[in-house]
């Protein structure tokens, strides 16, 4: 057993986040009684974008058992509690749900007037094409899957943690056979809800609009954006008596290749989806790259491709960056501010179509959610080892160097 000590601290840390949660959410909910349309597309926002990371943390682990990894032992504790804060999503799904009159056009494709312009409607053709979806597009179907959805992430999240963490009692060898059992079982179930769920809070806001592939769009920019959070929460917890000074240089290198990896992978991802539209080019597809390739919001455009993938990439092909942990954690802040931007460029432009705007909600939402899911995940870690202690692999794991 590795002698640390559990994790007492964070106490400042989860009261703060949780404070900023609760007044941001508040001062939302204000915005919503002033202004609800842009309030809710706000938060959409803000919840698709730390939900995405909650969820990539759990398909994370799962991932790692299945492959049998052993150098991310170490690491594996601190993405089981990024991914236990999905239940409070949960919660937090609820606001969408009342709301998505505001936000989502197949709630009422009659009735329905686009954001930013003067008055534009459905045409007929459009309303005949929105109700043959209508057996998917339909509230009653929509809460349904959303129950399976959470249903999903917090068994598996709630299952594979409970074993690691019984592990660290008893050291029952038994425990990691059941872990690695279970893990490829689940990453069906978990590919296809985050997949789906993708369709519902992002796709649907174009409902004319499909790609299959924007479910793999918006999980791989939450699969780079978790690596991030993971690396930044690693180089913080280099305190006295936390997992972090057990952390090697090699581990940190191997994060930044992860990251360097699903940056490319994202990148490639984006690019598939706009080359197939574009060569197709079917009115109703190509109709959703028109609206941000041209006008006001190509500049954007433009930026997510240089600053979202170009300066990464070529950034995080340094390998003595990914040997320095604080400048790897610089690098990750920045992919995070960069995975808001393309968040705010998948969603704004359905309330903003003739160019990029700003509503004050954008900041409280984000903060609101994201305070109140940092909190659950510090009450989570709270009283806990920061690591798999009896893990069979652990001692491999702090030996690992570079093959």
């Amino acid at each position: 057993m590795i002698a640390v000590d559990r994790f007492n601290g964070g106490s400042k840390t989860m009261t703060l986040a949780g404070a900023v949660g609760v007044l941001g959410l508040v001062l939302t909910a204000v915005g919503f009684f002033t202004a609800p349309q842009p309030t809710m597309f706000s938060y959409l926002f803000g919840f698709t974008y730390w939900l995405g990371i909650s969820v990539a943390a759990i398909i994370m682990v799962a991932i790692f058992h299945t492959a049998k990894a052993k150098w991310i032992t170490i690491l594996r504790r601190t993405m089981e509690t990024m991914g236990s804060s999905v239940f409070v999503f949960a919660l937090l799904v609820l606001p969408l749900l009342f709301g998505a009159k505001y936000i989502f056009p197949w709630v009422d494709g009659a009735n329905w007037v686009f954001p930013g312009t003067d008055g534009v409607k459905f045409s007929e053709v459009e309303l005949h094409h929105l109700h043959h979806k209508h057996p998917y597009l339909n509230l009653t179907f929509l809460y349904v899957r959303q129950a399976i959805y959470f249903g999903v992430w917090i068994f598996v999240s709630w299952r594979l943690r409970t074993w690691s963490m019984e592990q660290d009692a008893t050291g029952a060898l038994e425990l990691t056979v059941k872990q690695r059992r279970f893990s490829p079982g689940s990453l069906p179930f978990l590919a296809l809800t985050i997949t789906f769920a993708g369709f519902d809070w992002l796709m649907s806001l174009t409902p004319l609009w499909q790609s299959t592939i924007f479910g793999v769009y918006y999980f791989a920019g939450s699969f780079l954006a978790a690596f991030c959070v993971l690396t930044i929460a690693t180089v913080n917890a280099q305190g006295k008596d936390e997992y972090g000074t057990l952390v090697t240089t090699a581990h940190y290198h191997n994060l930044g290749k992860l990251m360097l990896a699903f940056t490319a992978f994202w990148a490639y991802i984006a690019f598939s989806q706009f080359l197939l539209i574009w060569v197709a080019n079917i009115p109703e597809e190509a109709g959703w790259f028109k609206l941000r390739i041209e006008g006001e919001w190509k500049p954007l455009s433009i930026a997510i491709f240089l600053m979202g993938f170009v300066v990464p990439f070529f950034t995080l092909l340094s390998r003595n960056l990914k040997l320095k942990p604080r400048l790897l954690a610089v690098v990750a802040v920045y992919l995070l501010i960069m995975h808001a931007v393309d968040m705010y460029w998948l969603i704004w432009p359905a309330y903003s179509p003739k160019a990029p705007s700003f509503h004050w909600t954008l900041i409280t939402a984000f903060l609101g959610v994201g305070g109140l899911s940092v909190a659950a995940a510090m009450w989570q870690a709270r009283g806990r080892y920061t690591l798999p202690v009896k893990d069979p692999y652990i001692s491999e794991s702090l030996r690992y160097v570079q093959p």
